[in-house]
């Protein structure tokens, strides 16, 4: 397999890979297990890694590590790694979904960054990973040169709690096929609009409106 090639994985069990990169859509097609029971292995394995590291590299408390770790493991960030170690080009996908761009679908391609990791712990062990981690994505977590860390809903948080004013989101449409919906959200300080984002998940949409009010300083309220 030529990602686990350029990966430097030597494996008696390259099928876990495939399944690893294998979306709903084209199991389904091809009636094979998809990333899924991966993914949700990927994601604890990720989550210990990420808990040990940021202990033992920081003196911060529980709740700051918490948040860091947030940062470091939101869609955003698991979305750049993907790219940037090459899993959505191997990404297996049904017609219909690569026909739609689901090659470069965020949610999507972060997903495959857990369920390659649920896979390398199947086949190679924590430590393994722990030294994939090290080699390949605590060098990006420390580069000054990307910025998809950015939790802008907690920024604004921070800035409406200082002047005590309520905040809020608000989901103000909704609209495409089930596989490709896109969400519209507002965000409102004191019942006004100050912010809105599109996205295809409401999480991802309320990130962008409270990018919208930060970038705008939190300072002329749209129309309602």
């Amino acid at each position: 397999m030529e990602l686990l090639k350029k990966l430097g994985i030597e494996t008696k069990h390259p099928e876990i890979y495939e399944t690893a990169l294998t979306h709903t859509s084209y199991a389904n097609e091809h009636r094979v297990e998809s990333y899924e029971r991966l993914e949700y292995l990927g994601d604890a394995v990720l989550e210990l890694i990420m808990s040990e590291y940021l202990y033992k590299n920081t003196n911060e408390v529980e709740g700051v590590m918490t948040k860091l770790r947030s940062h470091y493991v939101c869609e955003n960030a698991l979305y750049e790694y993907s790219r940037l170690l090459g899993y959505n080009e191997y990404l297996r996908l049904g017609h219909g979904e690569e026909e739609s761009g689901g090659k470069y679908r965020k949610a999507i391609v972060a997903d495959i960054f857990e369920s390659m990791l649920g896979a390398m712990y199947l086949d190679q062990g924590l430590d393994f990973v722990k030294k994939f981690m090290d080699q390949h994505i605590i060098p990006v977590m420390k580069s000054d040169s990307l910025n998809f860390f950015d939790d802008y809903k907690s920024k604004l948080q921070e800035l409406v709690q200082t002047d005590k004013k309520s905040l809020e989101y608000e989901l103000v449409s909704e609209s495409g096929p089930a596989h490709k919906k896109e969400f519209t959200v507002v965000v409102k300080i004191d019942n006004v609009i100050y912010g809105t984002g599109t996205a295809h998940s409401k999480k991802e949409a309320e990130q962008e409106a409270a990018r919208d009010a930060i970038n705008k300083s939190v300072g002329k309220p749209q129309n309602d």
